[in-house]
């Protein structure tokens, strides 16, 4: 694109008459992540009504964002040592990008993605076909998930506070062969 604005720039001005940008367009700069598309330029030997549309069509390809297909939900996988709430926000972005995935795609992908834990067995012993009723099960089992660690913190606290009014590791002072002090 630079190529073309330095050329038309550098033409004379009857030659600048046939460019059908005006100045203003001319002067103004090309955003940074501009592309021009991948065709090859037209060389005048074939027919320009055949070449205008494949270069419109490359150039609206290039500028548009493809959505992305059904099948990037099954990259959305359950990390190591996450907890099931945090998986289910990701896959629910990722949901969110694709549109057109049906409710049983959406199960399977988020079924792929689990690891081998209680909710996965629950969902292998007891299917569901709807991605809602997977929602309904999941957050019971995100439920259990934070009893389970509010439990296991709180286990934690009593034994920091026990540790804290534990007897220190003094040898303790023995009193019985010392007299009791008199009053004069």
């Amino acid at each position: 694109m630079q190529d073309i604005r330095y050329q038309i720039k550098g033409a004379s001005e009857d030659e600048r008459q046939d460019v059908p940008f005006t100045e203003a367009v001319m002067a103004d700069e090309l955003p940074a992540n501009c592309r021009t598309p991948t065709i090859t330029e037209y060389d005048g030997t074939t027919d320009p009504l055949e070449h205008l549309p494949r270069f419109e069509n490359a150039a609206l390809l290039q500028s548009r964002k493809l959505r992305k297909a059904e099948l990037s939900l099954f990259v959305v996988q359950q990390k190591d040592n996450k907890p099931l709430k945090e998986y289910l926000q990701r896959f629910n972005v990722a949901a969110l990008e694709v549109p057109s995935a049906t409710q049983e795609v959406k199960t399977s992908a988020f079924s792929q993605g689990l690891l081998d834990g209680d909710f996965f067995k629950s969902l292998t012993k007891k299917p569901v076909s709807k991605f809602d009723a997977l929602l309904v099960r999941a957050a019971k089992y995100i439920n259990m998930e934070d009893a389970q660690a509010a439990k296991k913190e709180s286990r934690g606290q009593k034994r920091k506070e026990t540790e804290e009014e534990a007897p220190s590791k003094k040898p303790r002072t023995d009193f019985r062969d010392k007299k009791p002090p008199t009053r004069e």
